[in-house]
């Protein structure tokens, strides 16, 4: 692993890349049938393992800027653990869910005529999270490989880890807050309907 970095990455981001499509394709199996008030806990758990997340990014970034190596290599790999447990609730929440929910935003919530200009701005947010979400796979896979694999010396001198977590770090950080924004728009602001799958 540590002599080919690059190749593990790859590995790795076409295994999680085919778990997730597959999971949405159906052809996953192994999931639990779930209620939509499972479905409703789950949303809760994520958002909660995602903010969690993203203040452990923050602490990993400010951490490292103070030249706290080990602080920041233990928050970054707190993350990717915090990560890999999100991965098993979304894909349990998809996998085995019998819907999505859609938000509801009507004009008489205090909006006027702004509840367009809501409904697509959270539309926005949401698919910049999801963008960032998928793009950021292989550049956090990259960063944590380089991470587990070399010294704090070797990352220095001799890997571009110090750039790769910068834009790691960037977009997961912006990525997990957009989900975390969007959930409490849908979830506690606003509303939802819960549209089942056909089926």
């Amino acid at each position: 692993m540590k002599e080919h970095p690059r190749a593990t990455v790859a590995v790795l981001s076409v295994v999680g890349y085919a778990l997730v499509l597959g999971t949405f394709a159906g052809v996953v199996p192994g999931f639990p049938t779930l209620t939509e008030g499972e479905v409703n806990l789950l949303s809760h758990a994520i958002a909660a393992v995602n903010a969690v997340t993203t203040v452990s990014l923050v602490l990993g970034w400010r951490w490292i800027r103070r030249g706290e190596v080990r602080k920041h290599a233990g928050a970054m790999s707190a993350s990717f653990g915090l990560i890999m447990l999100f991965l098993v609730l979304y894909l349990t929440k998809v996998g085995g869910g019998p819907g999505e929910k859609h938000i509801v935003i009507e004009s008489g919530m205090f909006l006027g005529a702004y509840a367009d200009a809501v409904y697509w701005g959270y539309i926005g947010m949401l698919a910049v999270h999801i963008l960032l979400s998928v793009v950021s796979v292989p550049v956090v896979l990259y960063a944590i490989v380089l991470g587990w694999t070399h010294t704090p010396e070797e990352l220095r001198t001799e890997t571009p880890h110090r750039r790769v977590g910068r834009i790691a770090a960037g977009t997961w950080i912006l990525s997990l807050t957009l989900g975390v924004v969007t959930y409490l728009m849908l979830n506690w602001v606003y509303g939802y309907e819960f549209v089942r799958v056909a089926g």
